[in-house]
């Protein structure tokens, strides 16, 4: 399980990246709700350790016990329904009393890119065969049905956008994805005329008036659509150079008697830090991101293998797809969901999946010879 490894092949570069993100993570989460950044920073502390270790260890060792994940993962999906913290109705999280809690569709994210890319190195000259991408297809759908209905809809999106990615590098013929959006385009628009009609049975009322309010949010725009209008409000505010740090007078509920921006420290992190940043703050976080996107992709284009390569491009597309979701939709430019920005937004969970996320891809540049 643990190799013995030449400290001078260690990508210091990513961790270093990752520790300027999460740094900013702490300043921003710090205008958003001071009391949350002693937690997130003992948590920073915490999954750094856990992301050294993890480095160390063969990532081969993981692909090697994908169905023991696979079926851990089942088992904390099926105890979260029936253990679960309720919270509004959802049960996504386990109650670790003074620790807080654990969501457990957040892990699910890492384990389900290892479980894809096991399948796939498997199957690697039958990727083309409709058979093989049935069976797969099944073998996703079990833990997606169970976050679905935590309910979790923009987890499972973001999961389905993560697997479909690796299958698009796993070498799936270009005729299928023509036939997918082919058939998907007209799925989507039934799907869309659906989900408005009384009766419909496949998303809860709130999910069906966040994509209206998205649609046509000033019909929306004392309910639903109120949080990301003034999302986009405290942004715009913040104009070129921001107005400082701590002068986040939109974006902080605390500093006005009116919800402004609820769960700033989370889902809308972004606002605070285009209200105090501007348009400049935005843009060095974005590309920061990008930066580290890019590294992780540089490490699968080097890996010697081809599990390593699939894991590092799963990776890399769970970084970029919900960098992507968490800002596109504080800026108005997507359906409100309630995805964290990786390493900024304050959550535990989020913070553990992403550390192990970076951990496997450190070991697989780790493994490679070409640096």
């Amino acid at each position: 399980m643990f190799r013995k490894f030449r400290w001078k092949n260690y990508n210091f570069m990513i961790l270093a990246n990752v520790f300027l993100i999460a740094c900013m993570g702490l300043v921003f989460i710090h205008s958003a709700n001071a009391s949350f950044v002693v937690k997130q920073g003992l948590g920073v502390i915490m999954c750094f350790g856990i992301m050294i270790v993890v480095s160390l260890i063969d990532f081969n060792f993981f692909l090697r016990n994908a169905s023991i994940l696979y079926l851990l993962n089942l088992v904390l999906l099926i105890g979260v329904r029936f253990i679960g913290k309720d919270v509004n109705g959802a049960k996504r999280w386990f109650s670790l009393g003074p620790l807080g809690t654990f969501q457990v569709s957040e892990i699910s994210k890492i384990i389900m890119i290892i479980v894809v890319a096991a399948f796939i190195v498997k199957n690697e000259y039958e990727m083309d065969d409709l058979r093989t991408l049935g069976k797969l297809g099944l073998i996703c759908l079990v833990p997606l049905f169970l976050i679905l209905k935590q309910p979790d809809l923009s987890t499972t999106l973001d999961i389905v956008f993560i697997i479909l990615c690796m299958v698009f590098i796993g070498g799936i013929s270009s005729k299928y994805i023509f036939r997918a959006i082919t058939v998907g385009v007209p799925l989507f628009i039934l799907f869309f005329w659906y989900i408005q009609t009384p009766g419909q049975i496949l998303l809860k009322p709130h999910q069906v008036a966040r994509v209206l309010s998205f649609i046509n949010p000033s019909a929306y725009a004392n309910s639903t659509a109120l949080q990301t209008s003034n999302s986009v409000m405290a942004i715009g505010s913040g104009g070129l150079f921001g107005k400082g740090f701590g002068a986040n007078t939109i974006s902080n509920v605390s500093a006005s008697e009116v919800n402004l921006v609820s769960e700033q420290q989370t889902d809308f992190i972004f606002s605070v830090i285009g209200e105090e940043f501007g348009f400049v703050g935005c843009l060095f976080v974005i590309l920061c991101i990008a930066f580290l996107v890019f590294q992780i992709i540089k490490v699968a284009r080097k890996s010697e293998t081809f599990s390593g390569y699939l894991i590092a491009v799963g990776i890399a597309s769970y970084f970029a797809i919900q960098s992507f979701i968490n800002i596109g939709v504080a800026t108005g430019a997507m359906p409100n969901t309630g995805l964290p920005l990786p390493f900024i937004s304050y959550g535990i969970s989020s913070l553990l999946t992403s550390s192990i996320g970076i951990g496997l891809v450190l070991n697989i540049h780790l493994q490679s010879k070409k640096y």
